[in-house]
C-alpha cells in the first residue's frame, strides 16, 4: 500500500511530528484531493494548544487547502477527479438542524472544522467533504491563492458586509498577514484607506499596497487623526492588541464600526461612553464567501505576500507565523 507524508499534532501541547499514513480513502459523500499548497493559519493554535471542545488526537492541521480532485466517494454527482478545488475552515455541515435550515451552515451542530475537528491540508493528500469544497479557477496560482481560503475570505467579507460605501474612510488596524491583504480589497472596494500600525517601518509598504494615509500609533494620537480626516466609517482591526483596539474608538465617525477579526487574548477596557457619543458600535467577523474573495482577488489584483516552507517545515513555518515574523503570509509547498 503506498503512503503519504503529513503533518500531525499527537496531543494537546505536542509538536508537530511528520508521520507515513497510507492514503486515505474517501466515503459516501467525500473527496479524496490530491494538496498542493496549504496556508499556515493563527487557527491552528487552537489545535496545538488544545484549546476548543471535542477535540481528538491524533489530528492533521491546515485549513488554507488548494488541491485537485484525485478520487470521488460514492454519491458525488457534481465534482469529478481531475477538478482544481480549496477546503477552507468550514468543514461540512448536516443540511438538517435550525442553522442549517436557515442557511447559516456555518453555525451548524455538526460543527466540523477542517484541521481542528478532521484532518486538514498538512498532507499530500486529504479527504473532504464535498459540500466544504470550493472551485479554485485555473488562472489562481496555488501558493499565492492558499491563503485567501481563510484569510482573504474573512478579511474582504468583513470590509464587504461592513456598511462603509465608496469614498467613506476606512483604517486598517495591523499591518500582517491579514491587515496587508485588507488594504489592498479596502482601496479596490472604493474606500479611503488608512493603515494603522506602531512604528514607520511598514508606511511605504503601506502606501504601494494601495493606502491613501499611514499613521503610526508610537507616538499616540491615532484616533485624533482620524478625527481630524472626519472620523473612521470603520476599523477594522486585525492586530490582536486590545489595549491598541480600545484606544482607537474615538476615532470612529458618527455610525461608526470596529469590526474585530483577529484573535486578542487580554481583556478590552474601555468607557461605554465612547459608543454612544455617535451611535458607534463594535462587532466581530470571522466568516466570508470563499469564491467571492477568490474572484474579487483575481479582478483586482490584490493578492497576499507569502513566504514558502515546504512541508516538511511546517514547524518553522507555524514558530514564525505565530512570532510576526513571516513575510505576511506563510504557505507550505506539498504537491
Amino acid at each position: 500500500m503506498p503512503t503519504i507524508k503529513a503533518i500531525q499534532i499527537s496531543a494537546p501541547g505536542a509538536d508537530f511530528e511528520l508521520v507515513d499514513q497510507e492514503i486515505p480513502e474517501p466515503n459516501t459523500g467525500e473527496l479524496l484531493i490530491k494538496v498542493q499548497a496549504c496556508g499556515v493559519c493563527h487557527g491552528e493554535a487552537i489545535l496545538k494548544s488544545g484549546h476548543f471542545p471535542g477535540l481528538t488526537y491524533p489530528r492533521i492541521p491546515g485549513h488554507e487547502v488548494i488541491g485537485t480532485i484525485s478520487k470521488c466517494g460514492s454519491d458525488i454527482s457534481d465534482w469529478q477527479a481531475g477538478q482544481r478545488v480549496g477546503v477552507g475552515w468550514h468543514g461540512g455541515h448536516c443540511f438538517h438542524c435550525p442553522a442549517c435550515r436557515r442557511g447559516e451552515f456555518s453555525a451548524c451542530n455538526l460543527n466540523l472544522v477542517t484541521g481542528i475537528t478532521v484532518d486538514g491540508g498538512y498532507a499530500e493528500y486529504m479527504v473532504a467533504r464535498s459540500e466544504a469544497v470550493v472551485s479554485i479557477p485555473q488562472e489562481l496560482d496555488a501558493i499565492e491563492g492558499a491563503p485567501l481560503l481563510c484569510a482573504g475570505r474573512t478579511v474582504f467579507g468583513a470590509l464587504k458586509s461592513s456598511g462603509a460605501r465608496g469614498g467613506e474612510l476606512v483604517a486598517i488596524h495591523g499591518i500582517g498577514g491579514l491587515g496587508h491583504l485588507a488594504i489592498q480589497y479596502s482601496r479596490n472596494l472604493g474606500f479611503k484607506t488608512i493603515a494603522i500600525s506602531r512604528g514607520t517601518d511598514k508606511k511605504e509598504l503601506s502606501l504601494k499596497l494601495g493606502a491613501h494615509a499611514y499613521l503610526d500609533t508610537s507616538s499616540g494620537g491615532a484616533a485624533e487623526e482620524l478625527q481630524k480626516m472626519g472620523g473612521a466609517r470603520v476599523i477594522l482591526c486585525t492586530a490582536p492588541n486590545s489595549r491598541a483596539i480600545a484606544e482607537l474608538i474615538d476615532g470612529l465617525g458618527r455610525d461608526g464600526k470596529i469590526i474585530i477579526v483577529s484573535a486578542p487574548q487580554d481583556m478590552m477596557q474601555f468607557h461605554p461612553g465612547l459608543l454612544l457619543r455617535g451611535n458607534r458600535s463594535i462587532s466581530g467577523w470571522v466568516s466570508g464567501n470563499i469564491e467571492e474573495a477568490i474572484h474579487f482577488s483575481l479582478l483586482s489584483g490584490a493578492m497576499p505576500v507569502v513566504e514558502t516552507f515546504p512541508l516538511e517545515q511546517a514547524a518553522i513555518a507555524f514558530d514564525k507565523m505565530m512570532a510576526a515574523k513571516v513575510h505576511f503570509r506563510a504557505v507550505l509547498t506539498i504537491g
